[in-house]
């Protein structure tokens, strides 16, 4: 059996990180304040603390803070008398049973993938032989320029285990990729990788999401307010708990997690076909797309001319996706989505047993609810048969890790058999 997960703790359980010494370097970046937070997590799932700052990360927080919250001296000066007359950086690089980087600035992801040692924290990323992890956090537009793209890849195919970056909102006011990934997640991350795996580790996840565009004429179309970030926040999440992840979406202007493989489509039927083809591959699927529940009849070879006062359209019922795959013989663990205008449980209830899901989650949306379609946040309220779960508002990327922790938890209480 899998451990109980309460997926509302900010420093769940599962952090275990006893008797570990973790190294956590800190560049410069806005996001270094979050790393404060992180120390503490560390902390508390019983992982001794040592830090160090490249000169740059001492603009935005001061080394007295880490001291204070490690209870270590923090290593900031390549030259400090005294320390590398006993090459201080050498036995502090041996020290550590992982090395965290958090954040990860673009010019230091850039220097360490080229081998430069100009400072302390770089030089002790080279010198280390225990695994290393980074945590980007940079603008949006620097973390997609290709010099930036070449840098991870390379780090990556070093074996450094990139956490992130996240999407949302950033200190510039811009939002999209690049923000660093919360403090709680990357404690959890960390867990996770330094106890050989992750929640679903072995597993395959099929995940559907985005609009549909059901066409009326070729430049006209039927669709809906979905942006994808719910989906596309779950495709990472179950890829950083160790699954193989296969994510079907309609049209959105989002960019595929690394290492998930994304397939493109456009209307429902497209969708139902790909989600199909995938299913019986699949130990778990989530639904999250927001698939047209009708689609017109016909769709016009030219674009329609306004001529009458009025124009009707005739539309068909588009093939239900999620109590499909719920229907197959060998079925995935099904994980159904609901946004819902008002009785958001009520419905999210009917919706179970409707489709014959195993879970579903729903959110409230239209005017005045928190969270939901086209938002960086969201709130969800999560059942399943004989009990159920609130998360908070939060943003996306964390509602995802804690909603992928509790289907974790489902599927193994249900394949009592196997063990995360």
């Amino acid at each position: 059996m899998a451990p109980r997960i309460d997926p509302s703790l900010p420093f769940p359980p599962l952090a275990d990180l006893h008797h570990k010494h973790i190294l956590l370097g800190v560049t410069g970046g806005i996001a270094a304040y979050k790393t404060a937070e992180i120390v503490r997590g560390l902390r508390r799932a019983g992982a001794e603390v040592r830090v160090a700052m490249t000169p740059a990360a001492g603009r935005f927080v001061q080394p007295l803070t880490f001291e204070a919250l490690s209870g270590h001296p923090v290593a900031h000066d390549m030259f400090a008398p005294g320390t590398e007359s006993a090459m201080g950086h050498i036995h502090l690089a041996r020290w550590a049973d992982a090395i965290l980087v958090a954040p990860a600035s673009a010019d230091f992801m850039a220097r360490v993938s080229l081998g430069l040692a100009d400072d302390l924290l770089a030089t002790l990323c080279l010198a280390a032989e225990a695994p290393l992890f980074m945590a980007p956090a940079m603008n949006r537009a620097m973390w997609r320029h290709p010099a930036t793209c070449a840098h991870a890849a390379a780090l990556a195919g070093r074996g450094v285990a990139l956490l992130g970056p996240d999407e949302g909102d950033q200190a510039c006011g811009e939002t999209g990729p690049g923000r660093m990934r919360e403090p709680a997640q990357l404690v959890l991350d960390l867990a996770h990788a330094l106890a050989g795996g992750g929640l679903l580790s072995g597993l395959r996840v099929l995940i559907s999401a985005g609009p549909t565009r059901e066409p009326i004429d070729p430049v006209r179309f039927i669709s809906n307010r979905s942006s994808g970030k719910m989906g596309y926040a779950l495709a990472a999440a179950a890829r950083d708990a160790g699954a193989d992840v296969a994510l079907v979406s309609g049209p959105v202007t989002l960019e595929p997690p690394a290492a998930v493989e994304a397939v493109r489509v456009e209307t429902a039927a497209e969708m139902f076909d790909a989600v199909m083809a995938r299913a019986g591959w699949a130990d778990i699927y989530v639904g999250t797309a927001a698939v047209a529940d009708y689609a017109p009849a016909e769709a016009e070879t030219a674009k329609i001319k306004k001529h009458a006062d009025r124009l009707d359209l005739a539309l068909n019922r588009t093939r239900d996706i999620l109590h499909s795959v719920a229907a197959l013989p060998d079925k995935p663990f099904v994980v159904g989505f609901a946004a819902e205008t008002d009785e958001v449980e009520a419905h999210a209830r009917t919706k179970l047993e409707a489709k014959g899901a195993d879970m579903v989650a729903a959110n409230a949306v239209g005017s005045g609810a928190p969270g939901g379609f086209d938002r960086d946040e969201n709130a969800l309220f999560v059942c399943w048969r004989g009990g159920e779960c609130r998360l908070p508002l939060a943003p996306k990327t964390e509602i995802a890790h804690r909603l992928v922790r509790l289907i974790a938890e489902r599927y193994y209480a249900e394949n009592t058999d196997q063990d995360p």
